[in-house]
């Protein structure tokens, strides 16, 4: 894979050879017009999949305002509703459920910043692209592994 120049890499025949180019473009034809992108010709770059990450993490943090939305409502209840919702949240499940949130939370943020700095017209060369996607997600395992162990040291390792 990949040392055929006239093959795609990443992407092979039925019987494990490379797949030319040239007939799979063919093959992707409608009417003259090849379909691109398309995920059987692109191999998967960090761009891309922090660019469907990105989006991912967003649907995920709308999906957290309706938790934290939920959370909120059962506290005005009463005080039975309150503790069912603070009974799912300190679950296995629940807490999972947070430490999501907050991933994506960090994720989405740290992404966002570096979108605003294309926006300036900065880190578009190839290597910086790169570079700040792999800070982005370094980044966002170091926030979230601190924040969690500073919630659970504030709260006694509950």
């Amino acid at each position: 894979m990949g040392a055929n120049r006239d093959s795609v890499d990443g992407v092979d025949g039925a019987d494990g050879a490379p797949v030319p180019v040239a007939s799979k473009v063919q093959g992707m034809k409608a009417g003259n017009r090849p379909l691109s992108p398309h995920l059987q010709v692109y191999r998967p770059q960090i761009t891309s999949i922090l660019s469907i990450f990105h989006r991912l993490t967003g649907m995920a943090l709308a999906a957290g305002a309706l938790l934290l939305g939920y959370w909120l409502t059962s506290a005005a209840y009463g005080p039975e509703t309150f503790a069912r919702a603070q009974d799912f949240l300190a679950s296995w499940l629940g807490r999972l459920v947070l430490f999501g949130l907050t991933f994506a939370l960090f994720y989405h943020l740290l992404n966002g910043i570096r979108h605003l700095a294309w926006d300036t017209g900065w880190g578009f060369e190839m290597r910086t692209l790169k570079a700040t996607g792999w800070l982005v997600i370094a980044t966002t395992v170091a926030l979230t592994l601190i924040a969690w162990i500073a919630a659970y040291a504030v709260a006694g390792g509950a």
